[in-house]
């Protein structure tokens, strides 16, 4: 399985992967040497190019997202996600995969959320603010999750949800900057949800109170599924739980698996709300108006 994943990896339709570490962010938020003096190790980035479709290259992709879009014919989506899948199966550690499966699989989930991001008043501002910035070219100004932008929350009050995403983010070293580009999306818009949805995951795991664990990864891939409807989203419950060991199963599905059911469909819609605008407001409160209710713990 290795070796037919390997192949799969260097030539899937003309194409080839190759890991490529010079472009990592490796900027942090100003105060994150209050939790660590370590720096953030570089991820590594997912670079393709086709011999036969050549890369299209806008200014949201070059410009903000860090990548250039890759255009591929249906069978050529085809075998990427059937890649992408067969390796995040292999080692779910490799985000780059994850990414290609979820842009791959996952276009008329994105176009769903786009269009409730337009008809929501913080969803629609924010795509108004990223559509004016992207005219203008003024790439550096986009919305976006990155140390440049998110970096204030490390200076808030301990009470305040940016402060206890900061200290979720510089508990683990995790930076804002390493996500994988966007490559396969088809519109600039549709990159950009795309995008936000890696972005606001360590919200998430914020505002629900989920570890990083593979059981907390797996609850929050449940909550992510009722509020995208991804099919990579589904993929990894059950190829999370297929890692499980028999008593982290018997966990999930007693604890963590009927809590998310509840929880994902409880709240309000998470992928139109603007994060970094409740930053300043305390914790609890941003979890009230939002109808978010906190993972538990297994003992209650």
């Amino acid at each position: 399985m290795q070796g037919f994943f390997s192949e799969l990896e260097l030539g899937i339709g003309k194409a080839w992967v190759e890991t490529d570490y010079s472009g990592s962010h490796l900027a942090r938020p100003p105060s994150f040497h209050d939790f660590s003096e370590r720096l953030v190790p570089p991820v590594p980035r997912l670079s393709i190019t086709l011999h036969s479709v050549a890369p299209i290259r806008s200014g949201l992709q070059v410009g903000m997202l860090g990548g250039s879009r890759v255009q591929l014919k249906g069978w050529q989506r085809a075998a990427v996600a059937l890649g992408s899948a067969v390796g995040a199966l292999l080692d779910p550690r490799r985000a780059d995969l994850i990414a290609a499966l979820g842009e791959t699989t996952g276009k008329p989930a994105f176009e769903r959320v786009l269009q409730r991001m337009k008809n929501s008043p913080e969803g629609r501002v924010r795509l108004l603010a990223f559509n004016f910035f992207l005219r203008l070219q003024s790439y550096r100004s986009v919305p976006r999750v990155i140390s440049s932008q998110v970096g204030h929350a490390w200076e808030l009050p301990d009470n305040t949800f940016g402060a206890a995403y900061a200290k979720f983010m510089g508990s683990r070293n995790f930076s804002p900057d390493d996500r994988p580009p966007v490559r396969f999306m088809e519109t600039d818009e549709l990159a950009y949800v795309a995008m936000r949805a890696r972005e606001v995951h360590d919200f998430w795991h914020t505002l629900f109170g989920l570890p990083t664990n593979m059981i907390g990864e797996t609850a929050l891939k449940v909550i992510e599924f009722e509020q995208m409807m991804l099919p990579m989203c589904m993929m990894s419950v059950v190829g999370g739980t297929a890692r499980f060991s028999e008593r982290q199963r018997r966990l999930f599905y007693q604890h963590y698996f009927p809590w998310a059911l509840r929880a994902g469909l409880r709240c309000t819609d998470l992928m139109c709300v603007y994060y970094e605008r409740h930053f300043g407001e305390d914790l609890e409160d941003v979890r009230r108006r939002f109808g978010i209710v906190p993972a538990p713990p297994p003992t209650s």
